[in-house]
């Protein structure tokens, strides 16, 4: 019996994932490919799962999710990242195809984004203090699935209604990563807090791909698998619409669940430092 390393499994797990929503579109997601994808991924994720129980030395050690608020705060930052991707994907797509603006326009429209991400620090950081992680966390969470349920309505009313949601947005997003990212340091072990900013680190990366890959393969789905060249006709942009509409709502519910589920978890702890 061949027996696979960790890293192999993993790689496995997320390039075959992938290609499961890809051939999904591609090929029909009752195809012999997609499901092939699909089921192979599955097995590596479950063979990652049985290496990493059984082994001495794991590469990521499962027991550590037994504390609450490691898998809370895990959990949450990956609903946070999901939101992230998506928003900053679809908008991209929104500002450059269905308002025909330049690649330089439609970077510069994302500046609430980025403006807001700077200055919600010390809000998150006050939400902590005075209520702490568990009900800040659930106040971001909120804002972020009422953001995206927003968004849902905005992409048809203007670039000022999108600016508006985009900052309650990262008001939200703000709050759940700087919260989750000291509550899952301070839950480990002195020895190990390394992992733990690892671990974090992680979450959001993971968060960041299947954002990604979850807005892509709904547009795909919704409105188009090729992108046309030039000005988008009425019809198309119409169509677009719809798809986002689609799309913000699908996300204001994953990331309402996964972030809610994960915010749940946290303690009441005020910690806005994860040496404190």
């Amino acid at each position: 019996m061949v027996r696979r390393a960790p890293e192999e499994l993993v790689l496995a797990t997320i390039g075959l994932a992938c290609w499961t929503a890809t051939s999904g579109v591609e090929h029909g997601w009752t195809s012999a490919w997609t499901w092939s994808a699909g089921v192979g991924a599955a097995l590596a994720l479950i063979g990652f799962v049985r290496h990493e129980r059984r082994t001495a030395h794991p590469m990521l050690d499962l027991t550590l999710f037994r504390d609450g608020v490691v898998r809370g705060a895990a959990l949450a930052q990956v609903g946070t990242s999901v939101a992230m991707a998506g928003v900053m994907f679809g908008l991209i797509l929104h500002f450059q195809y269905a308002y025909g603006w330049s690649p330089v326009r439609a970077g510069l429209a994302n500046l609430p984004l980025i403006a807001t991400m700077v200055l919600a620090t010390p809000l998150s950081e006050g939400l902590a203090r005075r209520f702490g992680h568990r009900v800040a966390c659930l106040v971001g969470a909120a804002l972020l699935a009422g953001s995206l349920g927003g968004l849902a309505w905005g992409v048809e009313h203007g670039y000022l209604a999108i600016a508006l949601l985009m900052v309650t947005f990262t008001i939200g997003l703000r709050t759940i990563m700087t919260i989750c990212a000291v509550a899952l340091v301070s839950a480990m072990p002195q020895n190990r807090t390394s992992l733990g900013a690892a671990l974090n680190d992680t979450a959001q990366e993971f968060g960041t791909s299947v954002g990604t890959a979850l807005v892509g393969t709904l547009i795909a789905v919704l409105v188009t698998t090729v992108l046309p060249d030039g000005a988008w006709s009425g019809a198309l942009v119409a169509s677009f619409f719809h798809g986002e509409r689609v799309v913000y709502t699908v996300l204001a519910v994953v990331v309402a669940l996964l972030a809610g589920a994960g915010a749940l978890s946290l303690s009441s702890s005020r910690a806005v430092d994860e040496h404190a």
